[in-house]
């Protein structure tokens, strides 16, 4: 009998140490795995729902599965953005893909590249203090409305627009762009301004607060532009290729999955990046930007749309030059994502 539970005794620890040994393996296989993932840091010009696809990508894990460990930083302002693209702070910036031509324009040597455009509408709207069933853009002459930085896609596009229904953005009305780009819900909702452009959830809240109404759509309005890609320093894509073309893909996997799901699937995926946000609001700002075919199907930035930003720059009076398309923009890797 002593030798029988002797020998299961052996046994047990037999098994055991054969489970252990599996157990280390597995979990020494799961760690080379992740030392081989690659860390990148993605600085976004902005955290919101207007990058939908993107966030998408995150959270439904895609980016893993291309073997990125990826860092997401809000740099609060393209200008920002490009400061953490060109010193390294973060190996790819999004960001509206004009900054990309003023860094040119003013003699970098390592330049950025915009390789995915992931937007092709403006992602704004025009939010008035009442409903107007009537809207005309004619409506804006002699207001005050709170518009965005200089130089930058909101106000270029917000101004692109007036100029098309004959109105001069200097002349024919005020526009106020001395709020940063976060607070004008909060200064308009204080009584600022008779209209604002303003991003969601801005808009939507301000409507929700009865605060405010949206009249417009800078996106539906303006038709397509090319609104934010992203963008990283031509030496780094030269050496890095392969680690674009992971990114490119985790991204449009996140893209096809926006297009092929529901405004509800889709604000129940992002939530976790938006947890200030209820459900409902969710929903409805996502269906927003579904409805006006907000992004596009691949993240191709074609020679049209890039020439159709230099022209946005050049009514603003920003385009000091005209960058070939060929250097600031490499479809390469969206194209091989999308599998054209």
């Amino acid at each position: 009998m002593k030798k029988f539970y002797l020998r299961l005794f052996t046994m047990l620890l037999c098994i055991t140490a054969i489970l252990g040994a599996s157990m280390l393996s597995g979990c020494s296989s799961n760690t080379k795995e992740k030392d081989k993932s690659v860390k990148l840091t993605l600085n976004e010009v902005a955290h919101s729902i207007f990058y939908a696809p993107m966030y998408v990508a995150i959270q439904e894990g895609y980016f893993e599965e291309e073997g990125i460990d990826l860092t997401l930083v809000t740099g609060f302002g393209a200008d920002k953005t490009m400061t953490a693209v060109l010193s390294g702070e973060a190996e790819i910036g999004f960001m509206g893909p004009e900054t990309t031509v003023y860094t040119y324009n003013e003699g970098a040597q390592d330049y950025v590249v915009n390789f995915a455009q992931l937007t092709q509408r403006a992602g704004n709207f025009l939010v008035a203090r009442e409903e107007m069933p009537d809207f005309s853009w004619s409506d804006l002459k002699g207001m005050e409305v709170l518009g965005g930085r200089k130089g930058g896609m909101p106000e270029m596009v917000f101004e692109y627009i007036l100029r098309q229904h004959d109105i001069d953005p200097s002349t024919d009305l005020s526009i106020d762009q001395s709020i940063d780009f976060g607070s004008t819900a909060a200064a308009f909702a204080g009584g600022k301004g008779d209209f604002s452009v303003e991003f969601e959830p801005g808009a939507t809240s301000l409507e929700l607060e009865d605060k405010g109404c949206v009249v417009a759509s800078l996106g539906v309005d303006s038709g397509y532009v090319p609104y934010t890609a992203f963008s990283a320093k031509a030496d780094y894509m030269k050496k890095n290729p392969e680690v674009i073309q992971k990114f490119t893909n985790a991204l449009q996997k996140g893209l096809d999955y926006t297009q092929t799901h529901t405004a509800e699937e889709i604000a129940a995926v992002i939530a976790p990046q938006f947890k200030e946000t209820d459900s409902k609001t969710l929903t409805a700002i996502v269906n927003r930007y579904h409805e006006q075919d907000t992004w596009k199907e691949n993240l191709i930035f074609g020679e049209d749309s890039y020439e159709l930003l230099l022209d946005i720059l050049s009514d603003a009076g920003e385009l000091t030059n005209s960058p070939a398309y060929q250097d600031l923009v490499d479809p390469s890797y969206a194209k091989k994502a999308a599998g054209k």
